[in-house]
């Protein structure tokens, strides 16, 4: 019986887990067209919305709603990947769980909308 590696601890811990992230941003750019349109829709959102004329409150709303959008398609990729590691087989609950995910990719999108609607015409 294998015994498992003892986990790394401290800064050898968040050294991995940097990597981990950075691991996982590659894969999504490179499999994930979604992503790489909604990043590049960031890289010009971001930066145009410090020329807005706003509070740092809305600032950081128009900023978080840009960031709330990659982590629900990152989130949603996520899911699609577990699912498609389980089966390939076409079945209601893969496809539930699938739906349910971009989905929120959905809603994430709205959000968005609704902060730079809401903070471009007040």
């Amino acid at each position: 019986m294998n015994t498992p590696r003892p986990k790394a601890k401290g800064l050898k811990r968040l050294i991995n887990a940097g990597g981990y992230s950075l691991a996982g941003l590659q894969d999504a750019w490179q499999s994930e067209e979604a992503f790489r349109q909604e990043v590049i829709v960031a890289a010009i959102l971001i930066p145009v919305s410090f020329f807005l004329e706003t509070t740092a409150v809305g600032h950081a709303l128009l900023v978080a709603s840009i960031l709330f959008i990659l982590l629900m398609e990152l989130l949603n990729t996520a899911i699609e990947t577990v699912i498609e590691r389980i089966s390939d087989d076409i079945h209601p609950l893969s496809k539930r769980a699938k739906d349910l995910g971009s989905a929120a990719v959905f809603v994430s999108l709205l959000n968005a909308a609704a902060v730079w609607g809401i903070i471009l015409l007040t």
